[in-house]
This record gives C-alpha cells, sequence and structure tokens, in this order.
C-alpha cells in the first residue's frame, strides 16, 4: 500500500526564475517594436558582458567572463539587437579561436562593428604625458594582419562596420587638421575594398568640410558619436550630412562633459536608466530617419554610460524611432 501511494507523490515544480519571466517580457516588447522598424536599422551595444542586464538581455545570472565567453548568443535572441560593438579589438588582435566561437553563437545576418586597433589609429605610444611616436600610425599594412585578415579568415559573414577611432591627440604633439587630413586621405585610399569603414573623431578640430570630403572621396562613413569632448550628433549634423554617406554609424559613449570613471561608478551595475537624454536620443532618431528615407544602413551602438543601461537606451531609441516612421513626423 506504501508503495502504491508514492507513486502518486506530488513532485515540487520549480519555480521559473524571475529573471526568466523578465526576459520573456522584454523579448515580447522588444518584438513588437521591432517589427515596426526598417531592416535597415540595426541596433546594439558597446560591448555585451554586464552581469547587470539579467532579465534585460540574460535569463540567468552569469560571471562577465562567462558572460564574454559565451553571452552573444542569448545577447542575438533579443529582437532588437541586431548588432554589437568588439571594443577588444582596439587594444589586441582577437585571436581566430575567439572569432571561431563567436560566429558559432550568431545567426545569419547578425554583423558585428569592429574597433580597429590602436596600433593604427593613435598617433603616439605610452602614456599621454610622455608619448613616443607610433611608428604604426595608419599602417594599411598593420590593419590588415591584427584585424581584417583574421575576419576574413573566420568571420567574414559576421563582419561589419570597422570603426576607426582616432583618440585625441596628446597636448605635447602639435598637429594640424590639414597634416592629420592628408595622412588620412592616402590611408583610406589604399584600405581594402572588401570592407566598409567608419570614422569616428575624438578631436573636435578635424571635423570640418575638408574631412567630410575626405570620406566622401573614398565612400568612407562618418561617425556620429555623443562622447566627452565631441560636439553632440546633432551638432554634429552640420557639416556631416547623414544622406550623402553609403551607411551611418552611431555610438552613444558618454554625455559631453562627462568622463568614463565617474559615469561607470555612478550607474553600474548597468540594469536600469539614470539619466535619460532627451536631446541626445532625438538626435538619434534624426540621424537615422534621413539615413533610412535614403535607403541606406544604420548602426548605432549604445554604451552603458550614456544614460545607465545600454538595452534599456535601446528600447527606449527604438520605440521612439518606430512612432516616427509610423506617424511621418
Amino acid at each position: 500500500m506504501t508503495d502504491q501511494l508514492a507513486l502518486f507523490d506530488v513532485v515540487p515544480v520549480a519555480e521559473p526564475d524571475p529573471a526568466a519571466r523578465q526576459l520573456e517580457q522584454t523579448h515580447r516588447h522588444a518584438s513588437a517594436i521591432a517589427a515596426r522598424l526598417p531592416r535597415t536599422v540595426h541596433f546594439g551595444t558597446s560591448s555585451w558582458s554586464f552581469p547587470g542586464w539579467k532579465g534585460l538581455v540574460y535569463s540567468s545570472s552569469r560571471t562577465q567572463t562567462a558572460l564574454a565567453r559565451e553571452g552573444l548568443r542569448e545577447y542575438a535572441q533579443h529582437p532588437l539587437l541586431t548588432t554589437v560593438g568588439v571594443d577588444r579589438s582596439y587594444y589586441a588582435p582577437v585571436p581566430a579561436e575567439d572569432l571561431l566561437a563567436y560566429a558559432a553563437q550568431l545567426p545569419d545576418g547578425f554583423r558585428c562593428c569592429f574597433k580597429a586597433p590602436a596600433s593604427v589609429t593613435s598617433l603616439t605610444l605610452g602614456h599621454p604625458s610622455r608619448p613616443s611616436p607610433n611608428p604604426d600610425f595608419l599602417s594599411v599594412d598593420r590593419l590588415v594582419d591584427d584585424l581584417l585578415r583574421p575576419c576574413d579568415a573566420v568571420f567574414r559573414p559576421h563582419t561589419g562596420p570597422i570603426i576607426l577611432e582616432f583618440p585625441p591627440f596628446p597636448r605635447s604633439v602639435r598637429v594640424e587638421p590639414s597634416e592629420f587630413l592628408a595622412r588620412l586621405d592616402r590611408f583610406l585610399v589604399a584600405l581594402p575594398s572588401s570592407f566598409e569603414y567608419a570614422v569616428e573623431l575624438r578631436d573636435a578640430r578635424l571635423l570640418t568640410p575638408a574631412y567630410r570630403d575626405v570620406l566622401h572621396r573614398h565612400a568612407v562613413s562618418h561617425t556620429f558619436n555623443y562622447w566627452s569632448a565631441m560636439p553632440t550628433p546633432g551638432e554634429q549634423l552640420a557639416i556631416v550630412e547623414p544622406e550623402e554617406l553609403p551607411f551611418a554609424v552611431v555610438r552613444l559613449l558618454l554625455r559631453p562633459g562627462t568622463w568614463y570613471e565617474d559615469q561607470r561608478d555612478r550607474f553600474k551595475p548597468f540594469s536600469r536608466l539614470v539619466e535619460p537624454d532627451e536631446q541626445m536620443r532625438a538626435d538619434v532618431v534624426t540621424i537615422a530617419k534621413r539615413v533610412v528615407n535614403r535607403g541606406r544602413r544604420v548602426f548605432v551602438l549604445v554604451n552603458n554610460k550614456a544614460e545607465g543601461s545600454s538595452p534599456l537606451t535601446v528600447m527606449a531609441l527604438a520605440e521612439r524611432l518606430a512612432h516616427q516612421f509610423e506617424s511621418g513626423t
């Protein structure tokens, strides 16, 4: 009798993780927004290894190391996250085995925006207070060896725009804008044409009509960046018209006048919006609409330090952009 009753004992059912339930709701909301957006709009974040995104992008608690290694698979399931920035390529070449591991986690059509290595885009080496000349500044061969060839070999279907981020020149090194643009011109003409490129400036002196003309000559895009010491993306429109670009890249990094360490400490663990910036959002929508209305693509990459949480900023931007397209305003 006891054995018979044991057959009908009730086995407790484990409660779903609250983060998993939250993520299901997030995906439903995001999917509804994504259905209202043109397919030429690509939102993403500057990286993906943030445990604080549990319930926003990830369904369970994982370490930063685990997410860096394996998080792309779940990241790419988010209906609005159709691109991502790969920042690590700025600091050192990405090993081929890591590129293969990334590719195994990504769906067809998902493209990553790689930052070109600092070994190519930094004028100097060492600490800014004691800089030394960088012999590989604007070296096409170094860019090919460190980034383009590995991507071409094992990651080509997932390689999106290559972002050429030029950090501010050290104060002790005087470089005239005309000199920089002449070197940039020679560099861009020699780049392999099988990749797409976007230049990101970190020195407002360089953002001139002459700079714009260099980009146009080589069908290279401009990166509209929201960053500490640059004009806002909306102000950059006075120099670079997005309709004239082959595609557009927008990078939302730091509110002008703020700095990385301060915002990181204030905003972590990056699970909520702390400082929504309505003007920044309006600028992004303006740029995206102008690009998409010409039938071209736009890549919008959001950093946690812009407003507090990249995925939540993406949701807000996507909702506003979808409304703008529907209303025709």
